[in-house]
């Protein structure tokens, strides 16, 4: 029997009126990597949020690494945890936001160091040498020294990687971490997540890059006006959809990449043709 690090069974989330999850049935076997695609507004990130229970679910039930999220049972009915029995849950599950969320105050490696210290209550020099590992493991050992606003913004989502994996957590959530980059940052983030993905890391990554979810991931979930339209292999999902609107959403993002490949392919004809135009006289 395959072990799940989440399950999630007939959830259902509303804002007000609208009803944004309608029913959402997802698996995620434990050590393995899970991209969740799909249009703005399709539910992705509220789903997300939803397994640490940052959003409360209106209906339906999750399971993280086996223990119902939110709730307990308290004889033949649930009723919600408390806050301190939540926050204390969501210490296993690691979460990385599109913002990077540093404290400005505070260097790589205090940002890294904070939550096991204060929240765990661990020892300095023992949190130090293993945030020092967690640095090196993103490829920010010698930046650890460095304020946010002295880092790009791809090294410090690259921190807020390394301090999400300070907390050792046995499920890893990204919400869309490249969409905030420049393009040219977005390949150095990618990379980490490759490396954890490697490692055996259990990750859930809702994302719009679909060459690392068609390189990385185990299961592709494609969502859409809130419910799961369509999942299996990247290459079914991606390469060959069973589903309408699977197929017009990644024919609508090719289309997209391919208009900004030619707007990118124009701009790098006009500055080299102007760098080819003569100088004015002397």
């Amino acid at each position: 029997m395959v072990e799940l690090a989440v399950q999630a069974v007939d959830v259902h989330k509303s804002f007000g009126q609208v009803e944004v999850l309608r029913g959402i049935n997802l698996d995620v076997p434990i050590g393995s990597v899970t991209c969740i695609i799909g249009p703005s507004g399709s539910g992705k990130s509220t789903f997300l949020r939803c397994i640490n229970h940052l959003e409360k679910i209106d209906k339906g039930r999750m399971w993280v690494n086996g223990h119902l999220i939110g709730y307990e049972r308290h004889g033949d009915h649930l009723r919600e945890q408390s806050e301190k029995r939540i926050a204390a849950s969501r210490r296993g599950v690691g979460m990385v936001f599109q913002r990077f969320n540093l404290f400005p105050h505070m260097t790589a490696l205090e940002n890294v160091m904070g939550a096991p210290v204060q929240v765990k209550r661990l020892a300095k020099a023992e949190v130090r040498q293993d945030a020092l590992r967690l640095l090196d493991l993103v490829g920010l050992a010698d930046r650890s020294s460095y304020y946010p606003s002295q880092l790009s913004g791809g090294q410090q989502q690259r921190v807020a990687i390394a301090r999400a994996l300070a907390m050792k957590p046995e499920l890893m959530l990204f919400d869309e971490p490249t969409s905030a980059l420049d393009p040219e940052l977005v390949g150095e983030v990618l990379a980490v997540m490759r490396t954890l993905a490697d490692e055996g890391t259990t990750m859930i990554v809702v994302t719009h890059e679909m060459g690392f979810a068609r390189g990385v991931a185990d299961r592709v979930v494609f969502m859409d006006q809130g419910v799961v339209v369509e999942e299996g292999p990247p290459d079914q999902v991606l390469l060959n959809p069973r589903e309408e609107r699977t197929r017009t959403f990644l024919q609508r993002v090719k289309a997209e990449a391919e208009a900004e490949a030619a707007r990118d392919a124009e701009l790098a004809r006009t500055l080299s043709e102007a760098e080819q135009q003569p100088g004015p006289a002397v």
